[in-house]
C-alpha cells in the first residue's frame, strides 16, 4: 500500500485545543507553538479531556486536517508541564491513536538504565 501523505516528523502539542477550531486556527496555533509549519511534519492536538484529537499535516502543497474521537476512555496525553511540544516516533503515534500509553515505547523498545 502506498502512503498518501509522507510524514517525516511527528509533534505532540501539550496544550489543549478547542476542537471547534478549523484549519486556519490550528495552522496559526502550529506556527505559534512550533515556530513554523514544516513540510512533511504532523502536529497533534487534543481537547482538554483528551477524548478528541486533531492532526494537522503540511505536505508542502497544502494542509491536511484529520480528527479522531475515542468512544470510550481517553488518549494518553502529556501533562503539559515538561514542554509545549514533544517529538514522537511512528510507533508511539500508533499507540497514542488507539489509546495506549505511548510514552513507555522507546525507540526500538530498548531497555536502558533508569
Amino acid at each position: 500500500m502506498v502512503a498518501l501523505i509522507r510524514v517525516d516528523a511527528i509533534w505532540l502539542a501539550t496544550e489543549a485545543l478547542d476542537m471547534r477550531a478549523g484549519t486556519d486556527t490550528i495552522l496559526a496555533r502550529v506556527v505559534n507553538v512550533f515556530g513554523s509549519a514544516k513540510p512533511h511534519h504532523a502536529y497533534l492536538f487534543a481537547n482538554k479531556n483528551s477524548t478528541r484529537m486533531k492532526v494537522l499535516v503540511y505536505d508542502g502543497f497544502g494542509i491536511w486536517l484529520a480528527a479522531r474521537r475515542l468512544n470510550k476512555g481517553r488518549f494518553v496525553w502529556t501533562n503539559g508541564v515538561t514542554a509545549v511540544a514533544t517529538p514522537m516516533n511512528p510507533e508511539q503515534l500508533r499507540a497514542l491513536v488507539i489509546g495506549l500509553p505511548w510514552g513507555s515505547l522507546a525507540e526500538g523498545h530498548a531497555i536502558s538504565v533508569l
